[in-house]
């Protein structure tokens, strides 16, 4: 048997450093970046994801980045079959791909050993799901399966209708529909990036008021105008709070304290997360790297 052939995986929190990193990383080992992030792959999503600009990525190829426009449909299994593809491509040219983002189910369908459900999709099941709310679509999950629903996050309708899908359809709980495959295709090196908690969420304080200087608004107001208020933009943090402000809902200061409370409880799931991988190297400060 031939060696596996070495990935990078770099993961952490929001506003943990990890683009820096893995640029700095990519520089020094010969790499290009694969992106696993959910909200990265949406075109014209910029400022309210904190995607990457030019400068910050020195040069590095980014991949997985503006695949495509916020009105579609886009599954984490499209999403590893594509990122899979840009993997191999990068091993094909002698150079080392490296994994980064915050998005666990992205991150365990691609580089550990889970399979995805292999079910068609049944539209009218999500077209009868897409007129509930998500109170009304939590519930029947939880009936159906109740630890899949208490790790949806708020206002993920999306996710809860997939859930339901595929509990539906296969008549498993997520946990066992979901499967193991054998074996990993290549060779992971985790690295995790973490701060301490009250260093992290001052992160994520400054970065939300940045946003906001950015252009937060307006590129929320463009994105509106532009495809509607379609689930992949009104359900994501940072566009979700400021449509309150837009529909005078909140002032414009509630939604951004709602903004960082929604960002550091989402930090929080997101470590829970990567905390059940053992293989991940904590600590691991961008200004601190292990060899």
């Amino acid at each position: 048997m031939s060696p596996k052939s070495k990935v990078y995986a770099v993961v952490g929190a929001t506003a943990s450093g990890k683009t820096a990193y893995a640029v700095e990383l990519a520089n020094k080992i010969n790499g290009e970046i694969v992106s696993a992030d959910s909200r990265l792959v949406y075109k014209g999503m910029n400022i309210g994801t904190a995607k990457p600009t030019v400068e910050e990525m020195q040069g590095i190829p980014h991949y997985m980045i503006d695949v495509v426009d916020p009105d579609v449909n886009y599954s984490a299994g499209l999403y590893a079959k594509q990122a899979k593809e840009h993997i191999k491509n990068i091993l094909s040219r002698g150079k080392i791909p490296i994994v980064v983002g915050g998005t666990g189910l992205y991150l365990r369908i691609l580089l550990e050993n889970y399979d995805l459900p292999d079910t068609e999709p049944d539209y009218k099941l999500r077209n009868e799901l897409s007129k509930l709310s998500f109170d009304e679509l939590f519930q029947i999950l939880y009936n159906l399966d109740s630890s899949a629903a208490l790790s949806v996050e708020k206002n993920d309708k999306k996710k809860l209708i997939r859930y339901i899908e595929i509990v539906k359809l296969t008549g498993l709980p997520i946990s066992k529909a979901r499967g193991k495959r054998e074996q990993n295709e290549f060779d992971i090196e985790w690295i995790g990036l973490n701060f301490p908690r009250e260093e992290l969420y001052d992160r994520i304080n400054k970065r939300v008021d940045l946003m906001i200087e950015l252009g937060l608004i307006n590129e929320t107001k463009d994105l509106l105008n532009k495809f509607g208020r379609v689930p992949n933009i009104i359900d994501t943090i940072g566009y979700r709070e400021i449509i309150s402000y837009l529909d005078g809902e909140l002032t414009l200061d509630k939604a951004k304290d709602k903004l960082k409370q929604n960002t550091r409880n989402y930090a929080k799931r997101q470590l829970t997360w990567f905390r059940k991988n053992e293989n991940i190297k904590w600590n691991c400060y961008p200004d601190k790297k292990k060899k």
